[in-house]
């Protein structure tokens, strides 16, 4: 293809259709869910952007995969295809699978906390709900160390998911080394927008992290479109393949775990991994008690094989610019009625600034959570709120803190829709913000402990 502009590198095989419904019943499914989007049934739901992870339409060569596998229940024979792909794409010697992404995470948390038993710190660049969750379970808090840029919606910067190294510095000056656990980077940093972090800053942030003998860590669960931000963006990568970006990024890591279900192109599915025998000695015996033996992790042996595939998918150059060349597509369309988001875009999605978005609505009456459901009364769809909800907490002298920015993040699932479907939200989007919310004045919640409580809570609409 000699043209400037992109197409999807795929053609499709199979289709699905989708249920239609009408906004009367869909008032009456948020009213049985109080307003929670988690808890609507997916049948109800017309587009589906609340999240990316597990979503991937597998293609032709993962479907064949999965009747090759092996379902020996040590030992099997796509495991090693598995640990194959990621020692190949990420460097690491030793694997331990995982049947998600959080189990590998808890999995590292329940190795290196006790290690540290004065921590009271885990310090991001913006850790998401998962990391806050896993962190509050050893009593440690999560501590974001974004670079200022990262907080501006408005402004373009090519790396918006740096972490400040003088933040770092002057956090471990302050509080001394061992009240933290470990430095942790989250590339793409999903919470302000799916934004790259650069090459340099991960060097550097490392850098920092052992001169003061601390672990580093990489949540790479969208890895490859980091790689992709990375090979498009900074100086001296662009002749480099994604590959060869992935294993230079992950050298300056200790350990590394990955939800799959994001970048790897497969419904389910996780890893943790690391260089040293020792290490992989205890992984190995603490995830039998969870997961399962050493060659499956909570996954069947066609899962395994399907991953093998999906992993060198997901990390084809070809694949990921029609990948986020959709997403940047969304982000044009939306430029046409001025709705405000984070720019530039990310590679899983399009994130909304809530409070611009409805600048009317407090961010204790959470205007994220009033878009979202405005989104789906209007047209069916669904996306994920990221902001006072989501993020906001309560100290020990019971002062409720909000996140610096209120996001809704309109996430793409991979090879899953066309562009039709994106037409449409963006022209959704740019009724909703010329008019206001038509339905809410805002939102009351109730429950504003632990880091995951968006996922369970019902929320008090505020009619206008």
């Amino acid at each position: 293809m000699s043209s400037s502009k992109y197409a999807e590198p795929f053609r499709i095989k199979s289709v699905e259709m989708l249920k239609e419904t009408t906004p009367e019943y869909r008032r009456k499914v948020l009213e049985g869910v109080g307003y929670n989007l988690f808890k609507v049934k997916a049948d109800d739901i017309y587009i589906d952007c609340l999240t990316d992870s597990g979503t991937s339409a597998m293609s032709d060569r993962q479907w064949a995969a999965l009747m090759t596998g092996d379902e020996s229940y040590v030992g099997n024979r796509c495991f090693y295809d598995y640990e194959k792909a990621i020692q190949d794409l990420f460097g690491f010697q030793y694997v331990i699978p995982t049947h998600q992404g959080r189990a590998a995470e808890q999995l590292l948390a329940r190795m290196l906390y006790p290690k540290r038993p004065q921590a009271k710190y885990v310090l991001a660049n913006m850790a998401f709900d998962s990391t806050r969750a896993a962190a509050i379970i050893h009593g440690v808090t999560a501590i974001d160390l974004l670079e200022p840029a990262g907080y501006d919606t408005i402004h373009e910067h090519p790396f918006k998911g740096n972490l400040s190294t003088e933040k770092l510095e002057a956090f471990i000056q302050e509080h001394g080394v061992d009240s933290i656990a470990w430095v942790q980077m989250i590339v793409t940093c999903n919470s302000n927008g799916g934004q790259p972090v650069s090459m340099a800053n991960i060097k550097a942030c490392g850098e920092i992290a052992h001169k003061y003998g601390l672990a580093y860590i990489a949540d790479c669960a969208r890895c490859f479109e980091n790689a992709y931000f990375i090979k498009e963006r900074e100086p001296g990568y662009q002749d480099k393949t994604i590959r060869e970006i992935c294993l230079e990024m992950f050298s300056y890591f200790d350990y590394a775990f990955m939800s799959i279900k994001k970048d790897g192109l497969v419904n389910m599915g996780g890893f943790f991994c690391c260089r040293e025998q020792s290490m992989y000695d205890v992984a190995w015996v603490d995830n039998m008690n969870y997961e399962g033996h050493a060659t499956y992790g909570g996954l069947a042996g066609r899962d395994l094989a399907a991953i093998a595939v999906g992993l060198y998918e997901g990390s084809d150059y070809r694949y990921l610019k029609g990948r986020i060349g959709q997403v940047q597509y969304l982000g044009e369309r939306l430029d046409e009625f001025g709705v405000p988001y984070v720019r530039p875009v990310g590679g899983n999605g399009v994130y909304i600034d809530a409070r611009k978005f409805y600048p009317d609505i407090a961010p204790e009456h959470f205007p994220g959570l009033c878009l979202a459901a405005d989104l789906y009364l209007k047209e069916g769809i669904r996306v994920s709120e990221l902001g006072a909800s989501a993020f906001s907490y309560k100290d020990d002298k019971g002062v409720i803190h909000y996140p610096e920015i209120d996001l809704v993040r309109i996430a793409i699932s991979r090879r899953v829709y066309t562009n039709s479907h994106m037409d449409l939200i963006a022209e959704t989007l740019g009724e909703l913000f010329k008019s206001g919310s038509p339905n809410f004045k805002g939102m009351d919640k109730s429950d504003w402990y632990g880091a995951t409580t968006h996922f369970t809570s019902s929320y008090t609409p505020m009619f206008k």
